[in-house]
Formats: C-alpha cells, sequence, structure tokens
C-alpha cells in the first residue's frame, strides 16, 4: 500500500462526527465502533464514540461506490482535538453498507449491514491513549473521514 504521507493520492469523502462518552473504554482488539446511540455501557468495549450524525446508511453515494468496489484501499482518519490516528483497510463488493445506526470498522473479513471496512490496521485497543481519554469526555467532539486511495 502507498505511503499516508503521499496524501495526494487520497480522495477525501465523508466527514462523520460523533461524540465521547464517560463509558467509553477502546478495548476491542478486532472492531472500532461508531454509533448514533446516545448511551453506551461498558459492554460496549469497540464503541468510540457516540451521537453520531451518520450510519453506514447515510454516507455519501460516492463514497459507498468506492467503498463496494473489491480492491478499493481506505484510510480513516480519526480526529479529536488536536490528536489524529489513520487507519488503512480495504473495501469489498460484499458490503451492504445499510445499517442506519452504526458504523463499524474491522481486522477481519466478517462483513454484515453495520461493516464499512476490512482487514483494518487497527481497532478500538489501538487507539492512542491520549485520544481514549479525550473520548471519555462526553462534551469532546471527534470526526471520522474516509479517504479513498487512487
Amino acid at each position: 500500500m502507498r505511503s499516508l504521507s503521499s496524501r495526494s493520492n487520497i480522495q477525501w469523502h465523508d466527514g462523520i462526527r460523533f461524540r465521547g462518552h464517560k463509558s467509553i473504554l477502546s478495548l476491542h482488539p478486532t472492531t472500532l465502533e461508531i454509533t448514533k446511540e446516545e448511551e453506551l455501557t461498558t459492554r460496549g468495549t469497540c464503541i468510540i464514540g457516540v451521537g453520531s450524525d451518520k450510519g453506514c446508511a447515510d454516507l455519501s453515494d460516492s463514497l459507498k461506490r468506492d467503498i463496494s468496489k473489491d480492491g478499493s484501499r481506505l484510510i480513516i482518519n480519526l480526529a479529536v482535538g488536536k490528536n489524529e490516528f489513520n487507519i488503512s483497510a480495504r473495501g469489498s463488493m460484499l458490503l451492504s453498507l445499510s445499517h442506519p445506526q452504526d458504523i463499524v470498522i474491522r481486522k477481519s473479513d466478517f462483513h454484515c449491514s453495520r461493516t464499512v471496512a476490512l482487514e483494518s490496521s487497527a481497532a478500538a485497543i489501538d487507539i492512542p491513549r491520549r485520544i481514549v481519554e479525550e473520548l471519555k469526555n462526553p462534551k469532546t467532539i471527534g470526526t471520522l473521514r474516509f479517504g479513498v486511495l487512487l
């Protein structure tokens, strides 16, 4: 995969805004999720944000088209305050991108209506702890942006 340093080779798409929550743990080893749901229990160890303004079904048509191509390479940028974290992943024609509430990024090949990316380089547990600490504050706003490597 190409280096992230050559950002001119990335077509950036949707930005999804979400909020932090006091129960965010970010400990799941294989998935990462943001949700439109407002509440969270400590059992949701993959959830890094609540109250998002989009679920899979709300993503732009152009992003859905790019994600749904076999072999598409994605860059997912998590921005929280002054901190950013990039994740690489792949899309697939098997992704329905139809869930109205959730967006899930997976290290595995498992797919369902909530899945937006497969074979990711990171899951919730891999998010830098300084970002996780910020996300434990319900007033924190985060953004998840999707880019496709050209």
